[in-house]
């Protein structure tokens, strides 16, 4: 059985490297074009093609799968089943064509939840409590087809987007193991999505990742949390973004030398993104509904800290206002 896999990030290698493990048959492997990383802009390949490379499989960057000398180059690998994990492009119908087992995906959420290409993320920030995987028949939609099979997985609180994916890379990886065997066999009764019930899950923005200090000291920290390892969240200190890595679950208000906010307080009716504290615990700042103290912090032109670090040196005192 000729297979095909197609994925970009991290989260697409257990998958890939599950398939040859096995011993089927991946005649080929189809990730996006190497893309400018880093400061000075370095040309790096995708994880995937990096894996696909140690394991000595032919790799395929199509700038634009929908173009015809794309599909035909896949076409010529005369795939039987194509494998997708977060490759990064809607295939067209030509390609969906291609395979006589059809083409399958393994996707970040518990469909119909969170189609999309940022789920993982926005689980996060959205405050879920548990996500998963599910795997797919593809369709011509935005992750529209026909349910495979699930597997549910818990969010910790204090899980960020990077202890998530790997988790979720696992139990895709896992999933995808279990059912190869009926997936060979093809078609696998597969059940249609509720489309009623779909939320969507899109790519994150700029705007995604700037602090509200009005919002609620939970989805503050949800937020936070949701954009760690990849972008992080920012605020504004004097006009320039300021970072932040890492804050304390604000749930927990057993927070040692660190002032907390009481109803009825006088600091209670300080405007929402002042420095109320600064010390080696963390720089404390005014929420909607609270405080939230900052644990992990990169200003501007400097690389990540903990607050230790960055309070011995730094400017920023009680009463500045973070925008």
């Amino acid at each position: 059985m000729k297979i095909v896999f197609m994925g970009t990030p991290a989260f697409a290698v257990p998958c890939l490297q599950m398939l040859v493990e096995e011993g089927y048959e991946v005649v080929a492997v189809v990730t996006q074009p190497d893309r400018p990383q880093g400061r000075k802009k370095t040309l790096t390949p995708s994880p995937v093609k990096a894996a696909a490379e140690a394991l000595g499989l032919p790799v395929l960057q199509p700038e634009r799968m929908r173009r015809p000398e794309a599909v035909a180059e896949l076409a010529a690998y005369e795939p039987e089943l194509i494998v997708t994990a977060a490759y990064g492009q809607i295939l067209p119908k030509a390609v969906l064509d291609l395979p006589a087992k059809g083409c399958v995906n393994v996707h970040g959420s518990l469909l119909p939840k969170y189609r999309g290409g940022a789920p993982i993320q926005r689980s996060i920030i959205n405050g879920e409590s548990v996500t998963g995987v599910t795997l797919m028949y593809m369709a011509e939609g935005l992750d529209t087809g026909d349910m495979i099979a699930k597997v549910e997985v818990p969010i910790e609180n204090d899980d960020t987007s990077g202890t998530l994916f790997e988790k979720l890379s696992l139990a895709g990886r896992d999933l995808l193991k279990a059912q190869m065997p009926r997936l060979l066999a093809g078609p696998v009764p597969a059940e249609t999505q509720d489309d009623s019930q779909a939320t969507y899950a899109p790519n994150l923005t700029r705007e995604d990742e700037r602090i509200d200090w009005t919002a609620e000291s939970r989805a503050i920290y949800n937020q936070i949390r949701g954009l760690v390892p990849f972008s992080g969240a920012f605020t504004l200190w004097n006009g320039e973004t300021f970072k932040v890595w890492a804050a304390a679950n604000p749930d927990n208000t057993a927070l040692s030398g660190i002032l907390i906010l009481e109803e009825g307080s006088g600091e209670a009716e300080t405007v929402p993104g002042t420095v109320l504290a600064v010390g080696p615990a963390g720089v404390e700042v005014k929420t909607g509904d609270g405080s939230l103290l900052l644990l992990t912090v990169q200003p501007a032109g400097k690389k990540a800290m903990s607050a230790a670090d960055f309070t011995r040196g730094a400017a920023m005192k009680p009463g500045t206002v973070l925008e």
